[in-house]
């Protein structure tokens, strides 16, 4: 079995891959503003298989409250709005023509608080992968250390460069919540 080789930039960059999927995650939140990335994660059943948003339409935003979809083939409009009534956000879409149109409502503060707590969900979930990717290089800097690739030393130091690594991480994510939940809670 070959040792395996540590790259702190390879743990470095899986960390930002966690923190890259809490910002998407994060941007399928509702925050009582239109953002196109709130009808992203729709699939739309077209042409006989499930297609996202973007493959069928143009998603555009011409007031704080309103989103636009432009349907772009007439056939289709309403395919796009049976997957929008039956996605999880609870919009009523109304068509004009090859255009429907997403009103955003205002939030009440109870359900400004749920999505609060589902933001939150979402960033332990990335702590949790950066500390998975933490694991998996002080392993790999273990078996290195016990196969006599490394001295004891460089095993110290190099574990002290990855726990750098996740607490800055962490401090990313905690930031990206702390941006979130500060918009979510806007009134």
């Amino acid at each position: 079995m070959a040792t395996p080789d540590f790259d702190l930039g390879d743990i470095k960059r899986r960390m930002q891959g966690a923190i890259a999927s809490l910002s998407k995650d994060l941007g399928s939140l509702r925050t009582g503003r239109a953002t196109p990335s709130l009808v992203e994660p729709i699939n739309v059943e077209a042409y006989g298989s499930m297609m996202p948003m973007a493959g069928v339409a143009t998603v555009s935003v011409p007031e704080p409250r309103l989103l636009s979809i432009s349907v772009w083939d007439r056939s289709m409009v309403t395919a796009v709005e049976k997957a929008i009534r039956e996605s999880d956000l609870g919009l009523n879409p109304m068509t004009e023509g090859q255009t429907i149109r997403l009103r955003i409502p205002e939030m009440n503060e109870q359900r400004r608080k749920e999505m609060v707590k589902v933001a939150h969900k979402y960033a332990e979930e990335a702590r949790i992968a950066v500390r998975h990717v933490r694991r998996d290089g002080l392993d790999i800097l273990k078996k290195l250390e016990k196969d006599g690739a490394i001295s004891q030393d460089d095993e110290k130091r190099q574990a002290g460069d990855v726990q750098k690594a996740t607490d800055d991480a962490i401090a990313e994510v905690d930031q990206v919540l702390a941006g979130k939940e500060k918009e979510i809670m806007q009134v």
